[in-house]
């Protein structure tokens, strides 16, 4: 259990809850594991259309074979599904990524890669004759490591429902093609409609290249027959464009090269320049205003304040980078020795309730020192909760290593 857990379990147990279009997805600890869960709205259980096409998901769903796939398996309570249990793996909704990080845009090849699998994957899902419908960042996950998209909910499965908003509301239906939200045709066309709108909300905070613009305009379009008609076309007609720009940014790069290189031939070429001789003017005597008790500020000359707040910007990140340093020292003794108390071997032999129970009162020990040293420090509330939880976590990872690895604790149930 790391501290983002520790911290989870106090509360209702519930990390990273986010709306899917058939209920809440959250992870929850279960048998001592933290695992993903979707619990199923219970107003749509009621409805026999949609319980019949969740079957038919649930069937399908172990039949997909697609790294890009998210598989579970349904657990039941009479004759509803009430729950599906996702498969093991670290991964998180795009929404909580771009909360978090939001500069993972700008990352190298980010973007590419992204909109490259999430194109093939819905291919793929065409395919097989369905449809995602929603591409959100609610519906799209990321996995931790490679920045994977994967695909949880097929949409297409539960076109028989007679009110789409019965699914897509809080915000979803913004990524949903309008005919769709109409009771209208639902083909590829439509999930062409949803990667553009989801395409655009990851830019919201920053400019979309070149190359994506004018296919994004072209896949959000109102009218179905003004977009793409697969999502392979739309691949292609991304892969010209930024091979089209890269040619012309190195067209670009290479004529000022050249350009440079001609300069600098005719810069180093000798040249004759006539040399015309002539006789200096006679120096006029000057007074030296200084000397006359002249103050440069009755011409508006005055110092330079920019300078004065560069000093100070310097002074204070000096100041801020001393406070961080000393906060760090005293926090990782605090730290090591509150989590000596119950990451040592007899501590580790306890029961799972024990050392659960332990483990919540050393959460409040080191929220209370988090607190406590930071505001000696004179350190933001934020900025120490972030350097707290890479010390909590690094001291975790070692002192688990020194009593033998994660997998030989002798915790009982």
């Amino acid at each position: 259990m790391n501290y983002e857990e520790l911290l989870a379990s106090r509360k209702d147990g519930k990390l990273n809850k986010t709306r899917q279009p058939i209920g809440d997805y959250y992870r929850q600890q279960i048998d001592g594991k933290y695992r993903s869960v979707v619990d199923i709205a219970p107003e749509l259980n009621t409805n026999i259309k949609f319980s019949e096409a969740l079957r038919k998901e649930c069937e399908q769903n172990a039949s997909l074979v697609n790294q890009h796939i998210l598989h579970f398996r349904p657990q039941e309570e009479g004759h509803d599904i009430v729950r599906l249990e996702l498969e093991q793996g670290q991964y998180q909704p795009l929404q909580h990524v771009l909360n978090d990080s939001p500069a993972i845009v700008a990352e190298p090849h980010f973007i590419e890669d992204f909109t490259k699998q999430l194109l093939e994957t819905a291919a793929y899902l065409h395919e097989q004759g369905v449809y995602g419908v929603c591409y959100s960042p609610q519906t799209v996950f990321l996995r931790k490591g490679d920045n994977a998209p994967l695909l949880l909910h097929v949409g297409s499965h539960y076109l028989s429902m007679s009110e789409p908003s019965q699914l897509y509301h809080d915000g979803m239906e913004e990524f949903v093609a309008p005919e769709v939200m109409n009771k209208g045709t639902v083909d590829n066309r439509c999930d062409i409609y949803s990667i553009g709108k989801l395409l655009q909300k990851i830019f919201d905070q920053s400019d979309m290249p070149l190359e994506l613009r004018n296919v994004v305009k072209r896949a959000v379009s109102e009218s179905p027959e003004d977009r793409f008609n697969t999502p392979t076309d739309m691949l292609d007609s991304i892969n010209r464009k930024r091979n089209t720009y890269r040619s012309l940014l190195t067209f670009i790069i290479a004529v000022a090269i050249a350009g440079l290189v001609i300069a600098l031939y005719f810069d180093m070429m000798p040249e004759s320049t006539p040399v015309e001789f002539v006789k200096p003017a006679p120096r006029q005597a000057t007074d030296d205003l200084i000397d006359d008790g002249f103050s440069p500020e009755e011409l508006g000359v005055t110092s330079d304040g920019d300078s004065l707040v560069y000093l100070e910007q310097k002074t204070q990140e000096e100041y801020q980078a001393k406070a961080e340093e000393i906060f760090r020292k005293r926090y990782t003794e605090a730290a090591d020795k509150i989590l000596s108390k119950i990451y040592n071997k007899e501590r580790m032999n306890a029961s799972e309730k024990n050392f659960l129970s332990q483990s919540e009162s050393t959460v409040d020990e080191l929220m209370k020192a988090q607190q406590e040293i930071g505001a000696e420090a004179s350190l933001a509330p934020a900025r120490s909760q972030l350097i707290a939880t890479e010390i909590i976590e690094r001291l975790t990872d070692q002192k688990k290593k020194a009593i033998g690895g994660s997998n030989s604790y002798g915790i009982q149930k």
